[in-house]
């Protein structure tokens, strides 16, 4: 156990170099930089860009009910989402095909390598809301 000296502040994450999840969390935190952007679509999910560096991308999608990606991996990409409000399923497709089910809350994040098959949906009755981050570039791939 250390002691932390009064007034002491944390230094600002290098979102460059930090880890996916990190980043999303980042992202959760600063509501205002997202939140005017946040829009439902009836008919599928909603996604938009919240940055595109040299290291990462960012993405805010809303899950109204019932909506849900197919089954998809992310190529050579990693990443990670994290749950802002509502609750999702996701489905994981393992490579001997067992499956995995992880029911996600807001505050939880799931991790993704290359080539992690899943599918997420929102089973629930009420929208939900994640920040996706991916890394490298996933340059003209679908979001999901």
């Amino acid at each position: 156990m250390f002691a932390v000296p009064p007034n002491t502040v944390a230094a600002p994450a290098d979102l460059t170099i930090a880890h996916p999840v990190r980043v999303a969390r980042e992202y959760a935190a600063d509501r205002a930089s997202w939140a005017a952007l946040l829009r439902y679509d009836p008919d599928q999910r909603w996604a938009g860009l919240l940055a595109r560096t040299d290291a990462y991308e960012a993405w805010l999608l809303s899950w109204l009910p019932g909506q849900h990606t197919d089954l998809h991996d992310h190529g050579g990409s990693t990443g990670a989402f994290t749950v802002l409000s509502g609750n999702l399923t996701e489905r994981v497709v393992r490579r001997d095909g067992t499956e995995l089910l992880n029911s996600l809350v807001a505050g939880q994040s799931r991790v993704f390598g290359p080539n992690y098959a899943h599918q997420v949906s929102n089973l629930g009755e009420d929208p939900a809301v994640t920040i996706h981050v991916y890394r490298p570039q996933r340059a003209n791939r679908p979001v999901g």
